[in-house]
């Protein structure tokens, strides 16, 4: 008999830890190998873990809604077996919420504490060193800690924050009747909540934005939108003609299809466009890989695909991977104007604005109803400036502008 620790997976390229939103077992419960024990969320995909063997659930040790770091132990199971199977960062047999003898070699009776008894013990007032632990040879868990705290009872209180408001700034008073409606902070919008913020404190960000006047596509695709439905099954949307312009201009500007690396900046050769798509309170970014080797048809396919999968939280980690340009479809809620925020560690995002009609002045002073389009690109100054960006939306438009059947075939 073992006991083996199963941790973190890496979830996607790039990412570095998940917040598990829902356990799939309980302790007792006996899986099969490759048996889904838990879902867990990241910045970048829904994804199942699986089990690595089969087993007993003997604790788990992330609770539902934790963010634990890729490589961090989630829970352990109890097999039939001694063999132990290799997991990084992780030691078989060891509960990481214990408290762990330091060498022998090393004088004295030193213990290292894991960072979930540190904080708890450090919130409420805890000694350590009066605590009897009962995780394995004695080392103290989180659980130990938590009994503690649930026998203070109402006496149990976290430790006053070190920043208190002043004597002279009252809090403000409530009206009666005033109710305020407290939403906790899931694990989802923790990982949009992370991204973007690690987005906006890392990347210097700058915007601009053009106007395209887009009236020859608008026409064009309203006119074999309905035979295009009927043949193929899914929708032909203008996004797909943005995406395929977008692709194209990165092809001629390969340094918005870039990543920093610190001392170097990486030009990807592959042009994989991210697409933002929201479901309920979830943002997810799937990619459309290849984009500019991609018919109008293949890519609104994708398009298509991509966003039922993410509604229906069925997006695989491979799904997300490997994007190295963004295109958001703001437009598609009426905003005109926006300023988006990179997608980490990309170069540029661009928001597709709605599609307005406006008076435009043409040939001999005379006005015409054109249908017009604002185009909002943001980037990162460390890869990009003015004038290779200014450079990319300009082609960007007038690929957009001189749209026809001949120009941009669907297939």
């Amino acid at each position: 008999m073992a006991i083996e620790n199963i941790t973190m997976p890496q979830l996607g390229e790039s990412v570095t830890e998940g917040t598990i939103s829902k356990w799939l077992v309980s302790p007792g419960d006996h899986v099969h190998k490759y048996d889904p024990l838990c879902e867990v969320l990241t910045d970048k995909v829904n994804a199942e873990v699986p089990s690595s063997f089969e087993g007993e659930i003997v604790e788990l040790i992330a609770s539902e809604d934790e963010t634990v770091a890729v490589g961090e132990v989630i829970c352990t199971v109890k097999t039939g077996s001694s063999e132990t199977i290799a997991r990084p960062e992780a030691e078989p047999g060891l509960d990481p919420d214990a408290a762990v003898p330091e060498p022998e070699a090393e004088k004295g009776k030193k213990v290292r504490y894991s960072p979930a008894v540190l904080k708890l013990s450090q919130e409420y007032d805890i000694d350590l060193n009066r605590v009897k632990g009962t995780g394995r040879e004695g080392r103290i868990t989180r659980k130990d800690l938590l009994k503690i705290i649930e026998s203070r009872g109402n006496e149990a209180k976290p430790a006053p924050a070190r920043h208190t408001p002043p004597a002279s700034r009252p809090l403000p008073v409530r009206e009666a009747g005033e109710e305020d409606t407290v939403i906790p902070v899931t694990g989802v919008r923790k990982a949009i909540a992370n991204n973007m913020a690690r987005s906006k404190q890392e990347i210097p960000h700058a915007w601009m934005m053009v106007e395209a006047d887009v009236t020859n596509l608008v026409r064009y695709r309203d006119a074999v939108k309905e035979e295009f439905k009927r043949r193929e099954g899914f929708n032909l949307t203008y996004f797909a003609f943005f995406v395929k312009a977008v692709a194209r201009a990165l092809k001629e500007y390969p340094a918005l299809n870039s990543t920093w690396a610190g001392d170097a900046i990486i030009q990807k050769h592959d042009v994989n466009i991210s697409i933002a798509v929201a479901a309920e309170d979830r943002l997810y970014v799937p990619v459309i890989k290849h984009a500019d080797e991609k018919s109008i048809k293949g890519i609104a396919r994708e398009i298509a695909v991509l966003a039922q999968k993410a509604r229906a939280g069925k997006l695989a980690p491979e799904d997300m991977e490997g994007g190295t340009f963004t295109v958001n479809n703001t437009g598609s809620f009426g905003s005109v104007q926006s300023m988006g925020i990179i997608n980490h560690p990309q170069a540029a995002i661009l928001q597709v604005e709605s599609i307005v009609k406006r008076p435009v002045i043409m040939e001999e002073g005379m006005f015409a109803a054109r249908d017009i389009v604002n185009l909002c690109l943001s980037i990162d100054h460390r890869i990009l400036d003015g004038l290779v960006s200014g450079r990319f939306l300009k082609r960007v438009k007038e690929i957009l502008e001189a749209i026809t059947p001949e120009t941009a075939p669907l297939y």
